[in-house]
């Protein structure tokens, strides 16, 4: 899954327009971003790569690109 690929699922996930985000949208600024899109977020990185994402450093993302961080999407365009 490539970073477009991950964006188009997050803006799925969060119930916007396929291609709203860019990846600098700041969480705390987007109104679907609460704890039922953090859960969501988990299983999203689980089901499509494979991954665990440590709660702790979710917790610290302050971004959609440290969202890509954390999934090992590449953040760069």
């Amino acid at each position: 899954m490539d970073r477009k690929e991950f964006l188009l699922a997050l803006d799925e996930m969060l119930e916007l327009d396929a291609g709203t985000l860019t990846g600098a949208e700041e969480l705390e600024s987007l109104d679907n971003w609460d704890s039922l899109a953090v859960i969501s977020f988990i299983a999203l990185v689980d089901e499509k790569l494979g991954l665990v994402v440590e709660g702790e450093k979710l917790a610290k993302a302050k971004a959609i690109d440290d969202l890509l961080a954390l999934a090992g999407v590449a953040v760069a365009a």
